[in-house]
């Protein structure tokens, strides 16, 4: 095997868990009762703005479609945990709005 094989074989395994690893966050904001507070947008953001980089360079710069599906698939995951975060805050405060 050689370091190219080894690397996309690497890189390949690498961003399959990447993208299952998305699920379990994406599930514990779903079920937070109280507004996902724990996620920081700033950190998403800018996870999502690296996918969204890399998904536009791989097939542009180095002709490469698996490459760019692969992080077009991470901005997507990204983008799901952004949204969700905002449903959920959002309900949050309708919710304390109506309390008062």
């Amino acid at each position: 095997m050689t370091i190219a094989d080894f690397s996309f074989w690497l890189f390949t395994v690498s961003n399959g868990l990447r993208i299952v690893s998305y699920l379990p966050q994406i599930y514990r904001v779903a079920v937070d009762p109280h507004g996902a507070s724990a996620i920081a947008y700033s950190t998403w953001f800018l996870w999502t703005d690296a996918s969204v980089a890399s998904a536009l360079y791989a097939p542009c710069n180095v002709s490469d479609p698996l490459l760019a599906s692969i992080n077009a698939m991470n901005a997507l995951c990204c983008l799901a945990v952004i949204l969700l975060t905002a449903y959920k805050r959002r309900l949050l405060r309708l919710k304390q709005m109506r309390a008062i």
